[in-house]
């Protein structure tokens, strides 16, 4: 994907922590799926010849640079994926300090008054790569994000993805998504949830079911 950026301030992003606003000028953009798809593609000189380069998350370049390039302008980061970066800090902090790193969340994870766990972590990562290029989404950003998602989607980005614990009478135990993610990616002898409710969609549209809590509206 490729686009034109005009050269002014991102006031939705502020940086950690002075909290000034991200200026990045663009003249093409190569926004770098993670994708599989990316594989034996053979694109990385076209992507490393852009002005700008997105890549989401902790998806590597080392190895992959035929495929995928060897730059990187701007990294967008889930909050979620805040904890792989750390893992290899030395890795995306201290040895890219030409790349900008985005990080965007609801505001619990991203609150600045010390109870704001991934802020807290970010700020920590600053103190052992004080040369990183570290912004936050502003919580304006994350209203209008939230907003978007609900205009396109007909959803609430909050309320679709609210966390519930596996099952119910097991409080504190991982919540639903994540035991379904896991299972479903297991090598072997993992339960197929999500393929599972595949199957009962497809009987629901030959069978008289209906499905509550969460329900689900056949299409």
């Amino acid at each position: 994907m490729f686009s034109r950026q005009p050269h002014k301030p991102h006031l939705g992003y502020v940086s950690i922590p002075k909290q000034e606003p991200l200026k990045l000028h663009c003249d093409v953009c190569s926004i770098v799926s993670s994708s599989g798809q990316m594989l034996s593609r053979a694109a990385g000189p076209d992507i490393d010849r852009s002005s700008c380069i997105w890549r989401m998350n902790n998806a590597p370049t080392r190895g992959f640079e035929p495929d995928v390039g060897r730059r990187t302008t701007l990294r967008v980061v889930s909050h979620t994926s805040v904890p792989l970066l750390l893992q290899k800090p030395q890795l995306f902090f201290g040895q890219a300090n030409d790349t900008v790193y985005v990080v965007w969340g609801p505001l619990r994870n991203m609150r600045t008054d010390g109870k704001g766990v991934v802020y807290n972590m970010l700020r920590q990562a600053l103190g052992n790569y004080p040369d990183a290029r570290i912004y936050v989404t502003t919580e304006d950003r994350m209203n209008y994000c939230d907003m978007v998602f609900k205009k396109e989607t007909g959803k609430d980005r909050t309320e679709h993805y609210r966390k519930v614990p596996y099952h119910y009478y097991e409080a504190g135990s991982r919540d639903e998504c994540a035991e379904y993610l896991l299972h479903e990616s297991a090598p072997y002898g993992g339960h197929r949830f999500i393929t599972e409710k595949t199957v009962f969609a497809k009987w629901a549209k030959k069978h008289s079911i209906k499905f509550y809590n969460p329900s689900w509206q056949l299409s």
